[in-house]
């Protein structure tokens, strides 16, 4: 547990102390273990941290209606803990636009985003219903009994404390376009075509506004793209990422 800002920070640091800083972030709602499955096999030659993001998990609620910075600015923090000065960022959805903002601030060796929304959402706060509904269709979160349930729409708008309702209204009305041209580091943009949450369109504008950035497609799949193509997404990860210099 890691402490800023009154915030307890729950993350998880294994794996390969000699491999590269990977860095795991998730959507909203959701928890460490939505990315575990993920990071697990990557664990064998990389240094693995997941995080709880505040107010998610096991980590405490922010004191205060945060902005996506100040969620930047904890991870951050955390890293610097960490002894973490160049990672390599994967996030999903929410974590998917922390890990862009970072990335456009701070110097980052790679970036990996899944579904990640990065302009002012125009419809009412539905992307949470959106999320769930895509869920259920993902065959290896039916496999896991109640994993689902467990883990996504924990913290939605209905559900959620007073501070975490104004995070959320705080992320979905932020655009950080702008900030976007900043990003320098390669980045790798995965994304569903039948994603409900962040249409695949968003990706392949994602792809113009950063420097060197390039889209893949998983035809057919949705907001839980990474999850509904496991094997695949690790597969990619690990060309991605490479080797140690």
């Amino acid at each position: 547990m890691y402490k800023v800002n009154n915030v307890n920070i729950n993350y998880i640091n294994y794996g390969n102390k000699e491999g590269k800083d990977i860095v795991f972030l998730h959507g909203w709602g959701q928890n460490i273990q939505m990315m575990k499955m993920l990071a697990d096999p990557l664990s064998k030659e990389n240094n693995i941290v997941i995080v709880d993001l505040p107010g998610f998990g096991e980590s405490t609620e922010p004191t205060y209606d945060w902005m996506v910075d100040d969620y930047v600015e904890a991870i951050k923090s955390l890293l610097e803990s960490l002894k973490i000065k160049k990672p390599i960022l994967v996030g999903h959805s929410f974590g998917g636009k922390i890990s862009l903002l970072y990335s456009s601030k701070y110097e980052v060796e790679k970036l990996v985003v899944l579904g990640s929304p990065y302009k002012k959402e125009i419809e009412k706060l539905s992307l949470k219903t959106k999320m769930l509904k895509a869920a259920k269709k993902v065959p290896v979160l039916n496999k896991l009994e109640g994993f689902a349930k467990k883990h996504i729409g924990s913290t939605d708008y209905r559900n959620a404390s007073e501070i975490m309702r104004k995070i959320l209204v705080n992320t979905v009305n932020y655009d950080i376009s702008s900030n976007l041209s900043k990003i320098k580091c390669p980045t790798l943009i995965i994304w569903g075509t039948n994603d409900e949450a962040v249409p695949i369109e968003d990706a392949y504008e994602l792809e113009k506004i950063i420097k060197d950035a390039a889209v893949i497609e998983y035809e057919g799949c949705s907001h839980y793209a990474y999850l509904e193509r496991l094997n695949q997404t690790v597969n990619v990860l690990r060309s991605f990422i490479g080797g140690n210099d």
